[in-house]
């Protein structure tokens, strides 16, 4: 009974009920509950969704104060103490350990979503701004969540020396004894809630490509059984490697960067767009620059095309969903390097790698409809299928079955090492203690990882349940972004109190 005294059963038994719950309502009472969601959803993105919009550019700013600023300089661990991996694999993991399958897809397809949206044709031409838009929501402030989350973290982890690793234990330099109480027992279930909806979540987005991609790639059919088989296998890969620790996840991530690169560089170099790619990236990245702040604050109030209430919204909300694991990851390995090295490194890695990649994969599509090789939008006009469209897309390439084993390794390797961190983090959030450096037990993290593909594998059966999943999500972000708030102004108190300790105002570097 000794090892299970340990167990928090708050976050472990009860959020797995509750999503049980939603899962059986979704299920036995579809239309009513995704008409309860929906409501939920409608109110959230008309009347409060500036409140998205500000906490948004608000943490992006705060990630610059807290990089350029004398907090930047507090080094995570010891004063002098070395990181613990190379820059290379340090950066492969801060990328790797996010939505890095969702930012491969969305990759591929993005810009036909908003080819025909009213607030485009406002904005200017389709070559212009719909290349331009995904570099925005994948951009600068989806991932400052994870920049200024994972300084605060890992300043929690590596700093204070937290024995708690959970998000509760964050907020507690501002909640002080309430954190022990029935409000940071909130806080923790909450989150989890949040990790498991995000989780189900991601895994929708992707997997009917994978499923796709290999019905053509083997002649089998594609369906529920096949969808099944991928996530079955996805994750023997990340159990096998996070049973391994640190050793497996670091050696999964940098072999999925390798396989992610080598498929960017395929479409660049052998599409035949490469010009047109270049051309049209830097583009928008300038028109991204130039009207960031535009972009950032654009409310609609008068609802002419409601375009920030149906995606901006959508994607600040589903980022901050995901910042209950992925930040959380990223603090904890980054183990002595400085909090500016921290915010800076998952800007450089992380924004410039998702950058690429749009601009790579999402400009050579766009190419092919600009310069009428393919009609991309009529095919999705036609079936409303972006699965379709993105095997269309692949078809255009030089050797497109080799295109897809690359993209299906890929997809394989992004789940795995995504799931791999949120593993850890969910392992180390079921303990009531557990030191920084230590690893939760093998049972712990092996109930975590059948936990998480259970979901999906159960949801797949009602598409309905899936959407409104999708929905937890962004209604879960509400209170997920008040505790974020709260563990950035945690941070900002304890950091001056350690500066103030370390004598940093007089210039000793720590």
């Amino acid at each position: 009974m000794k090892k299970f005294s340990n167990i928090d059963p708050f976050t472990t038994v009860i959020p797995f009920l509750i999503i049980l719950g939603l899962c059986g309502a979704f299920v036995l009472i579809p239309e009513s509950s995704g008409a309860a969601l929906s409501a939920i959803r409608g109110f959230l993105g008309n009347e409060l969704g500036s409140y998205y919009l500000v906490i948004g550019l608000g943490v992006f700013l705060t990630s610059m104060y807290i990089a350029f600023s004398r907090y930047g300089k507090i080094r995570l661990g010891k004063p002098g103490e070395k990181p613990r991996y190379s820059g290379f694999t340090w950066g492969a993991m801060m990328f790797t350990s996010g939505l890095a399958a969702d930012i491969l897809f969305y990759s591929l397809c993005e810009w036909i979503l908003y080819a025909n949206e009213p607030h485009i044709a406002e904005l200017g031409s389709v070559q212009d701004w719909a290349s331009t838009i995904p570099l925005f929501h994948w951009g600068p402030i989806p991932w400052s969540f994870y920049a200024t989350l994972a300084a605060c973290f890992g300043f929690m982890l590596h700093v204070r020396g937290c024995h708690k690793q959970k998000y509760s234990e964050a907020c507690r330099p501002i909640l002080g004894k309430r954190t022990d109480g029935p409000l940071g027992k909130l806080i923790d279930i909450l989150a989890v809630i949040a990790l498991l909806a995000g989780t189900a979540t991601t895994f929708s987005l992707a997997t009917p490509l994978l499923s796709e991609a290999l019905s053509v790639l083997f002649g089998v059919e594609s369906g529920k059984g096949l969808t099944i088989l991928i996530l079955v296998v996805t994750c023997l890969v990340y159990t096998v490697s996070v049973m391994r620790g640190m050793k497996g996840v670091r050696f999964l991530a940098e072999i999925c960067m390798y396989v992610f690169f080598a498929l960017l560089a395929y479409v660049f170099f052998l599409g035949g767009e490469g010009i047109y790619i270049f051309e049209t990236g830097l583009t928008a990245v300038g028109n991204l620059v130039q009207n960031f702040i535009g972009l950032s604050t654009w409310t609609d109030a008068l609802r002419t095309s409601s375009f920030p209430q149906n995606w901006t919204i959508f994607y600040w909300a589903y980022w901050m969903v995901w910042c209950v694991a992925s930040p959380f990851f990223m603090g904890n390995i980054s183990r002595g390097r400085t909090v500016k090295e921290v915010v800076l490194g998952a800007y450089i890695f992380g924004l410039s790698s998702t950058l690429i990649s749009f601009i790579i994969l999402g400009n050579y599509s766009l190419g092919l409809q600009m310069h009428g090789l393919l009609d991309v939008m009529g095919i999705y006009g036609e079936t409303g299928d972006l699965y379709t469209v993105i095997l269309a897309v692949i078809n255009t390439l030089p050797a497109p079955q080799l295109v897809i084993i690359l993209l299906a390794v890929s997809m394989i390797a992004f789940y795995a090492t995504s799931f791999d961190s949120i593993t850890l983090v969910a392992a180390a959030y079921s303990y009531k203690k557990i030191d920084g450096g230590q690893d939760a037990s093998a049972p712990m993290k092996l109930f975590w990882a059948i936990l998480l593909i259970m979901l999906p594998i159960a949801l797949i059966f009602s598409e309905s349940s899936m959407n409104n999943l999708q929905t937890v999500s962004i209604i879960a972000a509400f209170p997920i972004a008040i505790v974020i708030l709260l563990i950035i102004a945690s941070f900002f108190r304890e950091g001056k109190r350690y500066l103030e300790q370390l004598g940093q105002d007089k210039g000793i570097d720590v």
